[in-house]
């Protein structure tokens, strides 16, 4: 437990949110962007006074409190430090329920917002004996997950974090033609998800474009934009390696693809080591291009810290996706030369280049071409990266103590009843 969360009484009496109970929803996930946020928010509530309680909420059937997945996420997410954990899911039983049957038809067809709206509808919660005590604000994260933040809320005020503008990413998700035809809408996924928002008091974005298309859609509510905090990767000395980080979703996937089927054969014997468990996604979707690359694939580390600090440089080859990149602000905090797509900066009202340790590379040629230079370069002198142009965007935009005044300032009106700012930076 790092020191600010393990405070005192007497000096935890003294912070702004003392005595303030704070209930923190969000997917069950880890291993993931998100899951880093989910992290920091949880720390700084706890580190401005306040008692944390983090719901997990479970976007499988099946997957309750002491279930196989139960045990693996809380395995893989200690990280997460609250006053109470709790999870919570989607019983087997509920399979049956008539509304569950209808949002399975329509997953079929590819609407994944109406799918997971109506599994956290349906998820068994908490009830306020099990939380121990009464809430006075509620952090939501994901839209998906404001069922189980409104029935908990017992009247306190609900934030939302609303993570991109997701019909965008399940309509992006079903242009790989698993969906029965006729595929869902994009406009059919974008009314269930508008619906969940309504009921937050205050939308808080991450990025700039999530920010202005929901401040046109919903112009009724109040909005905030508030990039992240990610916790940082301490600089390293450097080293030989070529690295991408990547988690398994399906924007992730898209870029390596594109990475290994058009920027890699134009530098063949380059080696090129890929974290994370992105490995899934290949399974499912591509497993003879995995088994033709299978010694790239090293999957989920523990020490991902000592990847990146023995990075010659780090790779973001993104070729689709929206909102903002968190593994590109954990790749900015560890100082490496970044060699990257325009793409890998959306969302951010920063022009990467003006940094002077990116390469930006906008095709396979100029990616390919960026590539071997670094490899050519891979045992030159790294100097200090703590004062590389991307650590010092890093400590400007994302890291943790602009991100906790910021929210703080959102939070403070939030719980005194009054009117909300439009808008917060970190």
């Amino acid at each position: 437990m790092s020191p600010e969360t393990n405070l005192g009484v007497a000096s935890k009496a003294r912070l702004p949110l003392s005595g303030k109970n704070v209930l923190l929803v969000h997917p069950a996930w880890h291993s993931c962007g998100s899951h880093k946020v989910f992290v920091s928010q949880a720390r700084a509530y706890r580190t401005l006074g306040a008692t944390v309680t983090s719901l997990a909420v479970a976007d499988q059937p099946g997957a309750t409190e002491g279930s196989p997945w139960h045990r693996a996420y809380v395995a893989a997410s200690q990280d997460l430090e609250a006053d109470r954990r709790c999870f919570s899911g989607m019983p087997w039983h509920r399979l049956l329920d008539p509304r569950f049957l209808r949002a399975a038809g329509r997953w079929l067809h590819g609407n994944y917002a109406e799918m997971l709206v109506t599994t956290t509808r349906l998820a068994t919660l908490p009830d306020g004996p099990a939380l121990g005590l009464s809430l006075d604000l509620v952090h939501c994260n994901h839209f998906f997950c404001m069922p189980a933040a409104l029935r908990l809320a017992g009247g306190a005020p609900v934030l939302l974090d609303t993570h991109d503008l997701q019909a965008r990413q399940y309509d992006l998700r079903n242009r790989a033609g698993w969906s029965v035809p006729p595929v869902a809408r994009y406009d059919d996924m974008l009314r269930v998800e508008l619906d969940a928002l309504r009921g937050a008091d205050l939308l808080v974005h991450l990025n700039d474009e999530e920010a202005a298309a929901f401040r046109a859609l919903l112009p009724e509510k109040r909005h905030a934009l508030l990039y992240p905090a990610v916790e940082p990767i301490a600089p390293g000395p450097g080293g030989p390696d070529l690295v991408i980080v990547a988690s398994a979703n399906y924007a992730n996937f898209l870029g390596l693809v594109w990475f290994l089927t058009e920027v890699l054969p134009l530098a063949p014997d380059i080696p090129v080591r890929i974290y994370g468990n992105v490995d899934q996604e290949f399974r499912m979707r591509a497993p003879s291009l995995l088994k033709r690359h299978a010694s790239l694939f090293l999957g989920r580390v523990a020490d991902l810290a000592a990847a990146y600090g023995n990075a010659a440089a780090v790779l973001l080859p993104t070729t689709e996706g929206h909102g903002i990149s968190i593994k590109m602000i954990e790749a900015l905090s560890c100082g490496a030369p970044l060699i990257a797509t325009p793409c890998a900066f959306r969302g951010i009202a920063v022009d990467p280049a003006g940094l002077g340790n990116v390469t930006l590379a906008s095709d396979a040629a100029s990616f390919s071409a960026a590539l071997r230079d670094a490899f050519a370069g891979r045992h030159a002198p790294a100097g200090d990266r703590a004062f590389a142009p991307t650590r010092h965007l890093y400590e400007t935009h994302f890291a943790f103590e602009p991100f906790r005044r910021a929210l703080l300032s959102l939070v403070a009106p939030l719980l005194a009843g009054s009117e909300q700012p439009t808008r917060a930076e970190a």
